[in-house]
C-alpha cells in the first residue's frame, strides 16, 4: 500500500461539504482511497483553526478530530529534522515556507504522493514524492503506480 500525505485544503473540502460539492467528493475519495495516510502536526493545526473559523467547530469536536488524526493516521511531529529539510527544499525548489515544511514531512515519512491543490502539480520531488492536485480533473495515481 502506497503512503500519501494529504495537505490541509483536501481535509477541509472533505469536512466542510458546503464549500464546493465536486471538491468535497474528490477530497473524500482521496481520504477513503487505498493509501496509508500521513499528516503532520502542522496540518492538524491548520485544519483545526480553519474548522473553528469557517465551520464554527466547538472545542469538543476539535478534540475528537485531533484524537482521530492520531488514531487513524501516521502523524509526523514537526521538529528539527523536518525544519532543516524544509530549509534545504526552499533553497532548491523555491517553495513557500509552509509548503516546504509539508513537502519535508511527506518526504521524511516516505510518502510517494502528496495531495495538494496549492503546489505545482505533477512535480516530482527528490524522485520520491509526486505532488498531485486531486481537484485538477486528472485521475489521481493508482496506488502502486504513483512513481
Amino acid at each position: 500500500m502506497d503512503t500519501c500525505f494529504i495537505d490541509t485544503n483536501v481535509w477541509l473540502y472533505a469536512f466542510i461539504e458546503s464549500q464546493d460539492q465536486d471538491k468535497s467528493i474528490s477530497a473524500k475519495a482521496v481520504i477513503q482511497g487505498n493509501y496509508k495516510i500521513v499528516v503532520s502536526s502542522q496540518i492538524i493545526n491548520e485544519v483545526s483553526v480553519n474548522l473553528i473559523k469557517k465551520a464554527k467547530f466547538e472545542e469538543a469536536s476539535i478534540q475528537q478530530l485531533i484524537e482521530s488524526f492520531y488514531t487513524k493516521y501516521q502523524v509526523v511531529e514537526v521538529g528539527r529534522t523536518e525544519l532543516l529539510k524544509a530549509s534545504e527544499l526552499r533553497s532548491r525548489h523555491q517553495f513557500s515556507y509552509w509548503d516546504s515544511l509539508i513537502v519535508s514531512c511527506a518526504l521524511l515519512a516516505g510518502a510517494s504522493v502528496l495531495f495538494s491543490e496549492d503546489m505545482n502539480t505533477s512535480l516530482m520531488v527528490e524522485s520520491r514524492v509526486k505532488i498531485v492536485n486531486p481537484f485538477s480533473g486528472a485521475t489521481p495515481p493508482t496506488p502502486g503506480e504513483s512513481k
